[in-house]
């Protein structure tokens, strides 16, 4: 049986690779949009007090109403208290402490020393594009010392999906032929071995 490769053939072909690269293309694209725009989405967050008197983010989601935290905290009798923050007490905490960082007087602005900060800084490291702005909350995300605060202090999960601090970005992703993704490949002078 004779295969027969026509110039039509050859250009259909090509033509519906190139379809598909452009499609599988602009797939990725909203992904990125989404990623960027949910920053700046008000949110929900759980934050606890731990037996140092330090804070810490253990739940933390996306939320379409207005941002709020919840504040666990433990008493001398080991009781714990919860309170809830409105979006205004939450703005007025991250902005106090925002004043601090540009003064220099935050403990945002040096290199963490154990887990867990002071309230309003969780708040601000947590939440602050989405409560003083995207302006801001760019600033926070190029602080390498705000994002290792918040790294240190928040546990939950979203956060840690978000920036890829989760258990699972340990391993090595397959590709599709077996290969390990972090690997990188070097000339070989076999073929397929």
């Amino acid at each position: 049986m004779k295969h027969i490769i026509s110039a039509k053939n050859i250009l259909l072909g090509s033509t519906g690779i190139a379809v598909l690269a452009a499609l599988s293309g602009c797939q990725g694209a909203p992904q990125e949009e989404s990623s960027a725009q949910e920053e700046g989405k008000n949110k929900f967050i759980v934050v606890e007090q731990l037996s140092s008197g330090k804070y810490v983010v253990v739940e933390e989601m996306p939320t379409t109403g207005p941002s709020r935290a919840i504040i666990k905290e433990t008493d001398e009798n080991g009781t714990i208290h919860e309170r809830i923050l409105t979006e205004a007490e939450m703005k007025e905490l991250a902005d106090q402490e925002y004043k601090k960082m540009e003064e220099g007087k935050s403990e945002l602005n040096e290199e963490p020393k154990s887990e867990g900060m002071g309230l309003a800084g969780t708040i601000l490291a947590a939440a602050g594009g989405a409560l003083l702005g995207n302006m801001i909350g760019n600033a926070l995300m190029n602080n390498k010392n705000v994002q290792r605060h918040n790294d240190m202090s928040n546990r939950s999960a979203y956060h840690q999906s978000k920036s890829g601090t989760g258990a699972s970005s340990g391993s090595a992703k397959k590709s599709f032929f077996g290969n390990s993704a972090s690997k990188s490949t070097g000339s070989s002078s076999s073929y397929g071995g």
